[in-house]
């Protein structure tokens, strides 16, 4: 749960059996009488996750540098486990620099090289500095 752009959001993960999906959804679907807005999706086995890579990206701050870079990596398959970022005074300039360090998750048989030419592709006109390393393999 967190709140992002002034609203509350949260996300829960729900196990059923198929015979009260509907029964559930409308339930949810009266939420919105109480102002909720309710996003249902069914879900399907976890990919499994064989390595995890360390990403860390430095540039001047704009909006959508997040989002261009999770639809990135949504692409390739890979999954953000974990995001930091923060915003600093650049040294010499002083502008807004962004700077985000992340964990992400690849399944198995996500090639790391294609994950970060993708990245690098997208990385110019971002107009951020990026790297991208293995960390492990998990059991």
């Amino acid at each position: 749960m967190s709140r992002l752009g002034g609203q509350f959001a949260g996300i829960i993960r729900v196990e059923i059996a198929a015979e009260a999906e509907e029964i559930l959804a409308r339930e949810l679907a009266g939420l919105a009488e109480q102002g909720l807005t309710v996003v249902t999706r069914q879900g399907g086995p976890e990919p499994t996750v064989s390595r995890l890579a360390a990403l860390e990206l430095v540039g001047l701050d704009r909006p959508g540098i997040v989002r261009d870079i999770s639809e990135a990596l949504a692409r390739t398959g890979a999954n953000v486990e974990e995001l930091t970022s923060a915003c600093e005074s650049a040294p010499m300039s002083g502008e807004a620099l962004f700077k985000a360090t992340i964990t992400i998750s690849l399944p198995e048989g996500c090639d790391v090289g294609a994950v970060r030419r993708e990245l690098e592709e997208i990385a110019a006109n971002l107009l951020v500095d990026i790297s991208l390393e293995p960390l492990e393999v998990l059991a």
